[in-house]
C-alpha cells in the first residue's frame, strides 16, 4: 500500500517517531529501574497507558466502542500477557540484572527470526531467505556472547537469557495472533491488552514483594512518564496510522533502525561500551533481521500488512 493522501511528509514524521521513540525506551527502561523495581514500575506504565488510550477513544467514539465480546476480551488479555506482561516485564528485569540498554535493543530485535522459527515448526514452510536469516541470527546471538578480554563473558548470562525468554514470548504472541479471537478495533484491542498486562505485573510485583526504595529522582520520574506518554501511546500510534498509510517494507525499517539509536544513546548517556564484540554481532544480528524481513515482504508483495507485523505495534 503506497502513501495515503496525508503524503510523503506525514509518512515521514511518523516513522520518525517511530524511529527515535522506540529506539529510545530501552534507555526510559534503563532509567526507570534504576530506581523503581522493574515489575512495578512498568506495570503501572502499561495501566496509566490504557487509561490514556482508554479515554482518548472514549472521546472520539464513546464508551459504547468498547464493547466486546467475552471471547474477544479474553483474546486481547491472553495477548496482552504475552507481549506485555511476559515480553516486556522480563525485558526491564534483564536489563536490571545488568544487560545494557543497547545490547537489550539489539536481542530484543530478533523477533522476526524467533518468528520464522516458530511458523517452520508449525509446519510453515520457510522460504530459503528467511532460513538464512535465522542462521546468521543465531550467530549474530553467539558472537554478542562472546568475551571481551575477560576470563567470562561481558554479558550476565542469566539477563541475556531473561530477555531472550522476552523475545520469544513476544515472538509467540505474534505467531499465534491470527488464531485469537481479537477486538476488531485495533486501537480497542491494544487498551485491553495494555491493562491486562498493566495488572498482571502488578500482581506478580506484589507476590515477589518488590520494594520500592523511597524517593523517587526526577530523572526516574520523566522517563516513567516519557514510557507512558511517548512508549505506549505516541508511538502505538504512529505506527498504527503508518500501517495504513506506508508501504510495509518501509515501516518495517524501524526494526533495523531502533537497535542502532538504542546503542548510540546508551554510549551517550550512560556511557555504555561500544565494544567491537558489540558492533560486530550487532551488524550480524541486523543483517539476520533484513533478511527475514525482506523475504516476508517479498511473499507478500501486496499487502500493506500481515498478523505478525501488526502485534509489533506495542513492542515496547
Amino acid at each position: 500500500m503506497q502513501a495515503g493522501p496525508a503524503g510523503r511528509g506525514a509518512v515521514a514524521l511518523a516513522l520518525s517517531l517511530v524511529y527515535l521513540i522506540w529506539g529510545s525506551i530501552y534507555l526510559a527502561i534503563r532509567l526507570v529501574i534504576e530506581e523503581v523495581p522493574p515489575l512495578g514500575s512498568m506495570g503501572a506504565r502499561f495501566f496509566l497507558a490504557a487509561l490514556l488510550m482508554a479515554v482518548f477513544l472514549a472521546v472520539r467514539g464513546g464508551w459504547r466502542r468498547f464493547r466486546v465480546t467475552r471471547r474477544e476480551a479474553g483474546g486481547a488479555a491472553f495477548l496482552g500477557v504475552l507481549l506485555l506482561a511476559c515480553g516486556n516485564g522480563l525485558t526491564s528485569v534483564g536489563q536490571l540484572h545488568g544487560v545494557p540498554s543497547g545490547v537489550t535493543a539489539l536481542l530484543v530485535a530478533m523477533v522476526p527470526v524467533w518468528i520464522c522459527i516458530y511458523r517452520a515448526v508449525s509446519g510453515d514452510r520457510p522460504r530459503a531467505l528467511e532460513l538464512a536469516g535465522v542462521g546468521v541470527g543465531l550467530v549474530g546471538l553467539a558472537v554478542l556472547m562472546l568475551p571481551t578480554g575477560s576470563e567470562r563473558s561481558s554479558l550476565p548470562l542469566i539477563g541475556v537469557a531473561v530477555i531472550v525468554l522476552s523475545s520469544l514470548s513476544w515472538s509467540f504472541g505474534s505467531w499465534i495472533k491470527p488464531r485469537l479471537w481479537l477486538p476488531q478495533d485495533v486501537y480497542v484491542g491494544a487498551t485491553y491488552q495494555l491493562m491486562a498486562a498493566g495488572a498482571v505485573m502488578i500482581l506478580a510485583s506484589a507476590v515477589t514483594r518488590e520494594r520500592f526504595a523511597g524517593e523517587i529522582g526526577l530523572r526516574a520520574w520523566g522517563a516513567f512518564g516519557y514510557l507512558v506518554v511517548f512508549g505506549s501511546v505516541v508511538g502505538f500510534t504512529a505506527y498504527a496510522w503508518l500501517l495504513h498509510h506506508a508501504p510495509l517494507a518501509l515501516v518495517a525499517t524501524h526494526t533495523y533502525v531502533n537497535p542502532v539509536v538504542a546503542v548510540a544513546l546508551g554510549s551517550a548517556v550512560l556511557s555504555e561500551p561500544v565494544t567491537p564484540v558489540l558492533v560486530v554481532g550487532g551488524a550480524v544480528v541486523l543483517m539476520s533481521v533484513v533478511l527475514v524481513v525482506s523475504a516476508q515482504a517479498r511473499a507478500r508483495p501486496g499487502r500493506a500488512a500481515d498478523r505478525s507485523a501488526e502485534t509489533s505495534m506495542i513492542r515496547d
